[in-house]
């Protein structure tokens, strides 16, 4: 059995963060929607969120579905696990704006970025890897213990996701 065969695995569904101390194998697929991955480089272990739409209004449950609420939620998460602000480092990972969704006139996945984008600055955590934007949608796979991610795109993301 190889070692990526023996992580506990994880699918992260739209609108949810996932963080914990043992290693996982997160994965999760995106369109308009952007995930950030948060890896502490010092205590070895990882987190992510899928953001949906990038602000709360303050009407109705304040969830991850948005970047705000899902950004300051994952953070939260990665310190309450052990993880301390300085030894962390983001990847970010969707915002295509795919056409035929009906979605990309309002630029919903230009706007996530934005807000990822924003909201690591605020926190002043570094991005060191980025996939965003264009046209297709991808499959993410990050591995918490090393801080990999792999990604798959447009065509290939949803042939693996039927497997």
């Amino acid at each position: 059995m190889s070692s990526k065969d023996s992580l506990n695995k994880h699918f992260l569904f739209p609108g949810t963060i996932f963080a914990d101390p043992l290693a996982y194998q997160i994965s999760t697929v995106l369109g308009s929607c952007v995930a950030v991955c948060l890896w502490d480089q010092v205590m070895r272990r990882g987190g992510m969120n899928h953001m949906m739409l990038p602000f709360w209004n303050g009407e109705g449950l304040a969830t991850p579905k948005y970047g705000n609420i899902a950004m300051e939620k994952l953070l939260a998460k990665m310190l309450s696990i052990g993880c301390h602000r300085e030894h962390l480092v983001a990847k970010v990972f969707g915002g295509a704006n795919v056409s035929g969704t009906g979605l990309e006139v309002f630029m919903i996945g230009d706007r996530n970025i934005t807000l990822a984008f924003q909201m690591l600055e605020e926190f002043r955590i570094p991005v060191v890897a980025k996939d965003i934007a264009g046209q297709v949608g991808r499959k993410i796979v990050m591995n918490t213990g090393t801080g990999v991610v792999l990604v798959g795109k447009g065509r290939m993301a949803a042939l693996a996701e039927r497997r």
